[in-house]
């Protein structure tokens, strides 16, 4: 099939189709309007990207992207070094921000325990979850895990994991639905899961 478009276009449109959300035909409507909003978006957008290609970084305490490391959160000595809310993803995480829920520290895993996938715990930051439990000042692990399956199994990996560590291990409880995501929940649902969240 023939394309009303020279390649460079045709590529940004394939580029656009790979992003969450995005098929080929939201993509090619996307581009239009990048390109007849050139000056308005698409230079900005560009530098921003350059940018953000030069300067990301991922936190090396909780595995949080930012444009330094140790990230924001962990950099800010506001924030409650007793408690750890361990969440699978960065998005995850942004939700729980966004939610303004709770001002402890974060452990992001890098996804969940799933075998079918070829996802076992060495491929996950359980390791580094666990070392960081063994501190001293932490009294409590907050498991904020989707409730899927994949995310259930990691959940009671890490509590197993985490029997000779002297903290309270807790789940998020009202308002998460079973197969829901908390990228996809209201502020309002995961701050009432984090103040109802019981032991797991």
């Amino acid at each position: 099939m023939s394309s009303a478009a020279g390649p460079e276009i045709d590529r940004l449109i394939q580029l656009l189709a790979r992003l969450p959300g995005l098929g080929p035909r939201s993509a090619r409507r996307a581009a239009l309007h990048l390109i007849k909003k050139r000056e308005l978006l698409m230079a900005p957008l560009a530098a921003a990207l350059q940018v953000a290609l030069d300067k990301i970084e991922i936190c090396s305490t909780c595995g949080n992207i930012d444009t330094q490391n140790p990230c924001t959160l962990c950099a800010d000595p506001r924030r409650e070094d007793s408690v750890i809310v361990v969440v699978a993803d960065v998005a995850d995480l942004w939700a729980l921000e966004r939610a303004q829920a709770i001002n402890a520290r974060y452990h992001v895993l890098g996804g969940t325990l799933s075998p079918l996938d070829g996802v076992g715990p060495k491929e996950l930051a359980i390791d580094a979850l666990i070392a960081r439990a063994h501190a001293p000042n932490v009294s409590e692990v907050i498991l904020a895990l989707n409730a899927t399956v994949d995310g259930q199994t990691t959940a009671h990996y890490i509590t197993d994991l985490l029997q000779g560590a002297n903290v309270r291990v807790t789940k998020l409880a009202h308002g998460v639905p079973v197969g829901g995501e908390l990228d996809y929940l209201d502020e309002g649902t995961l701050a009432a899961a984090i103040r109802s969240r019981t032991a797991f």
